[in-house]
């Protein structure tokens, strides 16, 4: 019986500890990369920041940039909680625009004005007034401003 186990061959610790070490190797490799795609995804932010505002008789221009690390999609605008149905936009410091329609897409440090029509009546003077803008994925991006 000892002749059986005599005969067997096995591997040299040298090289089992070599095997072993390039088994770990590879597999925090594979952690790792699967770690940093989930941690680039996550890093994502949205963000929109309104920089001013510039009144018309009937509009009020909000001039916007978004401060995020990804795109962001402009899906509509509420004044004083009604939501506003006559809404353009165009690069900032335009005075005519497109309409909204199913959103306008604002890639990272781009700027925007956004062209916002009362939803009933005019502007009344020393009134202040509140403006939500809100984007595809669901946030809205609230502003207060005074009516001079």
């Amino acid at each position: 019986m000892w002749k059986i186990f005599k005969s067997r061959k096995a591997l040299s610790p040298v090289v089992a500890a070599i095997i072993l070490i390039a088994v770990t190797v590879a597999v925090s490799i594979a952690v790792a990369a699967w770690m940093g795609a989930l941690t680039f995804t996550f890093m994502k932010t949205e963000e929109l920041k309104v920089t001013g505002v510039t009144w018309g008789t009937s509009y009020a221009d909000l001039t916007m940039s978004n401060t995020g690390t990804s795109a962001l999609t402009i899906s509509g605008a509420k004044v004083d909680d009604v939501a506003a149905t006559n809404v353009y936009t165009g690069p900032s410091g335009s005075n005519n625009g497109t309409a909204l329609g199913t959103g306008y897409s604002l890639d990272k440090g781009q700027s925007v004005t956004v062209r916002i029509y009362k939803p009933s009546g005019s502007w009344t003077s020393g009134v202040k007034y509140n403006f939500e803008i809100g984007t595809k994925s669901g946030n809205q991006y609230p502003y207060s401003a005074t009516r001079p």
